[in-house]
Parts: structure tokens; sequence; C-alpha cells
């Protein structure tokens, strides 16, 4: 186990907020948030439900999503026919679709450079399983995280010319390569970018840069994961060969096939789930479904996945390991696990990712323990923005760590793992809605304060040398606290309504699945059980509380908060002592032993008072 030692952090001032409409009169929550509604046009969801005869729950959810009076069949039932852009809108597409498919068809070796967490690893697996599906030949180079770092690294690109290749493609990555694809370009290979970070005006000396969040890009495809844009890029290598009748001496594959890998990076990568990504996620999980995919099928037998997948297993069960084998182990399992026929290994591959991801829970734990202590010394003198930066950190867990930091303390952090040796650190960020973090760390290494930097709004990366931290700190909350002033940024819960125990049945959980896939853009609908009690409460595993919950109107209804023993949430529902609370959280479906029943995931509480 890594060993956690000599942490610091850094922070900074924040800016006021402007006060909103409460729910409920909670202005400042057991988690230190206030309670927003989330709720929409009230003679709008009216109409909805009569024209569409679906229920008022169902209206009032769609409402407070935006979704307007006409567009409720296209929400309901999205799909790739109605959503799918022309792959060629997007800059470069034809470009890189012409060269891959000439690449294809003349025998040329493709080599695929990917990043090692999830949506790099399903996006080299969907090109190998395509490019093998037409006849075409590649090799795949996953880098080690702790040895190479992230993205196109020199040496990585001319093993690949070793290999043969000719022409690389580099998913997930490579934006703002500039160095490693120049000297790829020297030594004579093309190189194709396969991105969705975002760019700089200077792009690097790419063939092709595909990259819907580059500057001159009219697309409006912003929100795919790198995944959703491979995909792209395989409707359009697909149409390319058919065009050039590649298709008249075999058989043209079916690209639904592997919907189930692009719906895994997608919900993985945390983008919202709007538009094209709703009909991706919603059209993979049902492929998904049908178990067809011997990696993933594997991947779920050792998670313990018994019922349909949704976004909750595609994000929280199959990612964590496959992101395991990144953060800790052989970088390259994720990739190799989604793209094997071969059922053996499938399964030898999942149980080393199973194994892999117990030590990297073991990892986190001590990292985060460290770095929480650090930042509870500062009390009130934290700031907009946290960087916790620790000598011995393992640098395959600080991205997870700082999501744990983000959600704690309400705030977009940074954690960084420095290496005496060098004195460099390696960092990962999180950020909290209205914060584009992404944009603020290519600032700051446009500033010279970073040796390298970049991503998208709610997640980014970088290097930074261990003397600049403070600089780095104090240009970061500068930055943070411009946009806390400007939009008003608040920790926050946003609810739907308000609903009785008794409510929270079986019936209740079909008809909100009709709004789902859930995740980012279009989140998982959650409501407040008001005056609650809890007639029995106790710590499962190591950190979460269970317990049962009533209120006026009768009923009993299971519930269950993660991850929250030592917060004030968990303290407070194991210590009511029969006094009430307004409990939050989503209904979702509990199968043990068998026996499906709701069950409320408990995200916040507040004193009935």
């Amino acid at each position: 186990m890594a060993k956690a030692s000599k942490a610091t952090v850094h922070s900074g001032g924040i800016g006021e907020a402007t006060q909103p409409e409460l729910f409920l009169g909670v202005e400042t929550s057991l988690m230190g948030k206030r309670w927003i509604s989330r709720a929409g046009d009230d003679r709008q969801s009216m109409a909805m439900a009569q024209r569409y005869a679906i229920p008022d729950v169902i209206a009032k959810a769609l409402c407070a999503r935006g979704v307007g009076l006409d567009d409720v069949d296209e929400f309901l039932n999205p799909t790739l026919r109605g959503l799918m852009p022309d792959p060629s809108r997007l800059a470069d597409m034809d470009t890189a679709s012409d060269r891959l498919a000439g690449a294809i068809m003349q025998g040329e070796v493709i080599g695929i450079f990917g990043d090692y967490d999830v949506d790099g690893a399903t996006s080299s697996a969907l090109l190998g399983r395509f490019f093998a599906a037409v006849g075409g030949r590649s090799e795949t180079y996953i880098p080690d995280r702790l040895t190479e770092g992230y993205g196109p690294n020199t040496p990585a690109l001319l093993k690949l010319k070793e290999r043969g290749a000719g022409i690389i493609v580099t998913v997930d990555c490579g934006t703002s390569s500039h160095e490693p694809i120049g000297a790829a370009q020297d030594a004579g290979l093309d190189t194709i970018v396969v991105d969705h970070h975002a760019a700089e005006a200077k792009l690097p000396p790419a063939l092709a840069l595909i990259n819907p969040n580059r500057l001159d890009d009219d697309s409006g495809q912003g929100q795919l994961a790198a995944v959703g844009v491979a995909f792209l890029l395989v409707v359009a290598i697909n149409r390319a060969l058919r065009g050039a009748g590649w298709y008249k001496t075999r058989p043209e594959p079916d690209l639904t096939q592997w919907l189930d890998i692009v719906a895994l990076g997608t919900v993985c990568d945390v983008v919202p789930l709007t538009g094209l990504n709703r009909a991706l996620v919603a059209q993979g999980l049902k492929i998904m479904a049908r178990r067809r995919n011997p990696g993933l099928r594997a991947l779920a037998d050792v998670a313990g996945m018994k019922e349909a997948p949704g976004t909750y297993h595609a994000g929280f069960l199959l990612g964590p390991r496959i992101n395991a084998g990144g953060r800790i182990g052989a970088p390259d399992l994720g990739s190799r696990l989604l793209g094997t026929d071969d059922n053996a290994e499938a399964e030898e591959i999942a149980q080393r990712l199973d194994t892999l991801n117990l030590e990297r829970r073991d990892i986190e734990a001590s990292v985060q323990e460290a770095a929480i202590a650090e930042v509870e010394k500062l009390g009130e003198g934290a700031g907009p923005i946290i960087i916790a930066a620790g000598v011995g950190w393992h640098p395959g867990v600080i991205g997870i760590v700082a999501g744990r930091l983000k959600d704690r303390f309400n705030r977009p952090a940074c954690v960084v793992a420095l290496d005496e040796k060098t004195g460099l650190g390696a960092g990962s960020g999180r950020s909290v809605t209205g914060v584009d973090l992404g944009a603020a760390i290519i600032a700051a290494c446009q500033a010279g304060l970073l040796v390298k930097g970049g991503g998208h709004k709610m997640a980014a990366g970088f290097t930074v040398e261990a003397d600049k931290l403070p600089q780095l700190q104090e240009f970061l909350s500068e930055r943070v606290a411009a946009d806390v002033r400007e939009g008003g940024i608040r920790p926050s819960l946003y609810v739907d309504g308000a609903m009785k125990a008794a409510a929270a049945n079986m019936e209740l959980l079909e008809t909100l699945a009709q709004v789902g896939p859930f995740g980012s853009g279009n989140p998982e609908p959650r409501f407040v059980i008001p005056s609650a009690t809890l007639s029995y409460a106790a710590v499962v595993g190591d950190r979460h509380v269970r317990g049962f919950i009533s209120n006026e109107g009768g009923g009993r209804l299971a519930a269950i908060a993660f991850n929250c023993v030592d917060t004030p949430l968990g303290q407070a529902l194991l210590k009511t002592d029969g006094a009430p609370l307004h409990i939050a959280g989503r209904v979702r479906a509990n199968t043990w032993q068998g026996r499906t029943s709701p069950q409320l995931q408990i995200d916040d509480a507040a004193p009935a008072w």
C-alpha cells in the first residue's frame, strides 16, 4: 500500500452567492447545502401529462429538465436514427475517414494509442473491433500512468511504428500533444487525433484532429465523450468503405453491436446524457443486457450484477474495475478485456481487474484519509478551490480522491501526488457545476504555472513543479472565485419534490425509469421525505448507514447512505433519537436474494424544525 505522508493543502478566498428560493426552507443542510426546487411550470406539466397520457410525476420531472411539450416522444424514446448527426459535420472527419478507409483497404497497420481510463479503453476497443470486423489490421498501445503519464509520448508512437504502423489514431488524448505528434510527423507517421478535451487555438500538426470542442468546430457535438467521437468516426469510415465498394465481397458489419462499449465509456466519463449521448446510452444499455461481449459479461459476473444494466452499474460497478487496471495495474487490461472474443481470456482479465479494484480501494482510502485531514485543518480558511498535495500518494487514485474532496467540501478540488526525486507532481481535479476547471487548467498552462495540463469542464489533469503549487493555488482561486461571484455558485442540492414514504413503490420506479438513462445533464429525480423518522439505523460495511424510515401517511421504506459514517449526515442518521428529519434521496430498486423492493439512497438530510 502506498504511504501517505508530508501532505499540504493550499486554499484561497471565496465569493458571495445570490439567494434563491429554498425548498422546505433548508438554507444549510447536514451536508452544508441549500436545497433548491427543480420544479418546472405546473401548467405545462399538466398539459404534458394529458397530451401524452403519462403520470404527473413523469411530466413534472420532464418539465424540470427542460423538455418541451413537443419533445416528449423523442426524450422518452431516444433513437440513433433521430439524433445521429452527419459525421462530416465534425472538422477533419472526412480527411480522417478517407485516410483510414484507404489504410484498411491497402492492408496498412493502424496504430491505436489510447488513454488508460474507461473512455480511452472503450474507444480503443471500439476501433480495434471495427478494424478487425472490416478486414483491417491494428496494433493498440495503452501508456503506463506512472511511467509515461497522460497523452501521447514520442517513444510510444515510435514503438507503434516499429510494430508496422504507418498511421496512428490517438483516442481520448492528443489535442494538446504538440511535441510527440510533431515527432511522429518527422518520423513519417500520419497521426489522427480523436478527442473531446478542451482545445487551444493552436493545434498539434496532426493529419486530422477530430474534436467537437476545438474552437473552429461548429458541429454542436461538444457533449460527446471520446468514445462517442470514435463511434462517429467508425460511421464515417464505414460509409467511405461502402462507397469504395469494399463490401461487395465481404459482409458489412452492424455498427450497433458495439454500442454497449460506447454506452460504458459515455457514462463513465460523466458527460451530459443529452442529445446524441442519451441515444447512445439508451440503446447501448439494451445491447449490454444481451451479454454478447465476453469481457463485459465476465466483468458483470465478477461484480455480482444480477439485474439488467443501467447507468449505475456502468458507472459504479463496471467502470471502476476497468479503471483499476490503468490506475494501479497493467494499463492495457481494460482495452484487452473489451476487445477479446476469448471467453477464457475475458474471465482471467476480469478476475485480475476485480482484484486490482480491491487493492485500489485500500490505496484510495489511505490517500483520502490524509487529504481530508489536511483540508479539515484549514476549517473556515478553505477557499473556493482546494489543492491537496502529498509525497507518497499514489497517482492512480488522485482523481477519485479529488472527487471525494469535491463532494465532501462542496467546492472544486485538486489532488497532487508529489515525486520527491523529480520535484514534479501529478495532479487531477474534479469540479462543480458552474466552474470550468478544464479552462482554468489550460489558462494556468498558458501562464507558465504547469508543465502540461488539460481537461474539460468537470475534470482536469496536469503536471506541476512542487515549488509552483502556491502560485497555482493563487491563480486558480482567483479564477474560481470569479466564477462563484458571477454565477452565484454555492453548494446546492436540487430536489424534484416531496413524497410520502408509502409512495415509494415499484410502480413509481417503473414510471421514473422512463425518464432515464440518468447521469450528467439528465439527473436522476430526487425527492424529500419530510419530517421522517428512523425506526432503525446501523452501520453496514465500513462507512455506510442503513435503516428504515417512515413519515405521516404510513409505510416503511428501506434506506441507505453510502460513505457517510464520519460525516454530519451519517452521525445524524445514527443518533436521531426519534427526532424528525427531512430526508432527501433517490428511489431505486434494491435486489437481494432474488427479491426486488424500493430503497431510498439518501443524499442529504436536514432537521425538521
